[in-house]
């Protein structure tokens, strides 16, 4: 019982020493583990964002309204990071930059 809960509390020691670790090597980045994280959840929508442009051509009003809010979105919190941190993803940041012109273009051109 006693090796067991030392195990345990070596166990939580490692936990917190990692995520003591991590939060330093963020800040060591020049960034806040605030952008980090909204990074990260960017990084997933810039996924869903991704696939979603390569899929539908025509989007009626609110697809695209929709589209162009999350797009800001990631944007923001592609602004916060550094690029290398994401340099392996501009491919899909560009496709996705390159649909949220198009519907901007569109919206624009509509409007008048």
């Amino acid at each position: 019982m006693e090796t067991l809960l030392a195990i345990i509390y070596i166990l939580i020691f490692f936990i917190f020493a990692l995520v003591i670790f991590a939060v330093a090597q963020i800040k060591l980045f020049g960034m806040k583990v605030k952008d980090f994280w909204s990074f990260i959840e960017a990084n997933q929508m810039l996924d869903r964002l991704y696939m979603f442009a390569k899929q539908y051509e025509r989007m009626n009003p609110q697809e695209q309204l929709i589209y162009l809010t999350e797009a800001e979105k990631i944007f923001k919190a592609f602004d916060k990071v550094p690029d290398a941190l994401w340099e392996e993803e501009y491919d899909k940041y560009k496709e996705v930059l390159k649909k949220y012109k198009d519907i901007k273009m569109l919206r624009w051109a509509g409007q008048k």
